[in-house]
Formats: structure tokens, sequence, C-alpha cells
């Protein structure tokens, strides 16, 4: 199995620009374009399969590589909204689309996979790293408010101490405080890695 790739990423912004600013209490447009850097820096660290919470926050599109088909072709991030695709390459090496009526998705206390509907088989995938793709969408929902308050919460915090410490040393106190407090808000919604 490969690493998950983000094909499409969220259409919103988990914090805008008006929330951040409000939680710094910043009122000017002076530092709008840093501001707006320190909300991706949130975001990146909390969301995916890279984040420090390996699952999406916001609708996102991803696909994920597998060289064979198994029982469950586990899906490394979730929360799954639904799986778009199934495709392999057939045993002439010549991609195809797997009907939806052979497998089906579900999710588990490991998080979601594909796997077979009853009665069905996977069919002779050629030898070939990405011989299968699976493309799906996860994520909370389309909208900020769907995503858990804390999470938001988290992100602010983030913002907060990386506004005020805009250096990589400085007082100690502030790199280990705020961290701490970010993974309490955290810790209820970080997926474990399959």
């Amino acid at each position: 199995m490969l690493a998950p790739v983000r094909s499409v990423a969220p259409s919103v912004y988990l914090v805008t620009l008006v929330e951040a600013k409000a939680h710094l209490r910043v009122e000017h447009t002076d530092e709008d374009t840093y501001i707006g850097g320190l909300i991706s820096a949130a975001v990146s660290y909390l969301d995916g399969y890279s984040g420090r919470m390996g699952r999406a926050l916001l609708e996102q599109t991803w696909t994920l590589d597998f060289d064979a088909f198994t029982d469950k072709l586990r899906l490394p991030v979730g929360d799954l909204i639904s799986v778009s695709s199934v495709t392999y390459y057939d045993a002439a090496n010549v991609q195809q689309t797997l009907a939806t009526s052979v497998w089906t998705s579900l999710t588990d206390s490991r998080g979601p996979y594909v796997t077979l509907k009853p009665s069905q088989v996977w069919p002779d995938a050629y030898a070939r790293p990405d011989a299968i793709r699976v493309t799906w969408k996860a994520g909370y929902g389309t909208t900020a408010a769907s995503v858990p308050v804390a999470i938001k919460q988290a992100a602010l915090l983030l913002i907060g101490q990386w506004y005020a410490a805009r250096e990589a040393a400085g007082d100690s106190s502030m790199a280990t405080e705020l961290p701490f407090a970010v993974e309490a808000l955290i810790a209820p919604f970080i997926k474990n890695r399959i």
C-alpha cells in the first residue's frame, strides 16, 4: 500500500480570517497575509493523512493505490463520506472500473474500508504497485460548522501561539503550555494509524 494522496482539497476554510483576527484581537489589516498563513499552517498541522489528527476535517477527496485486492481495502483517512470509485488494472494491464454491485464501503473500529458484497469475488489484477485505486471523499462535512468545536478551537489556539511567538526560539513556557492544551482538545478525535 502506498501513501494516500489528496486529489481535491476542501472548498472552504476551517477558520476564516475574520475569526482568527477576532481570536487574536487584531483590528488592523496590516497582517492579514501573515494571519492567513497561520490559518493554513494550523489546518495543515491538524488535517489530512500527515496531519496530527490523521483524518480529514472538511470534505476532501483522496486516492489510494494498492498492489492487490485483499479482504479489506483500508482507507486511512476518514471520516468516510462516500467511495467514488474502485478502479483496477485487469490481467491484460488495462484499467477498468469495478462495478458497485461487487463492492461496498463499511467502517469498523479501525476506520473505513472497501470490501466485497456477499457472493462476489475480486477480479484478477495485473501485478503492479498501483494495481487497484480507491477514490473516496472524507471529512466531517462541507462547512466549518460541521467540524467539532474542539478541533476549531485547537486551530485557533495554534494560530494564537504562533502569532505570539513568531520565532522558533523563545519563552519555553509558551512552547510547552499551549500545545498541551491543543493536544487535550484534539485527543478524542485523533485517528489511529492503520
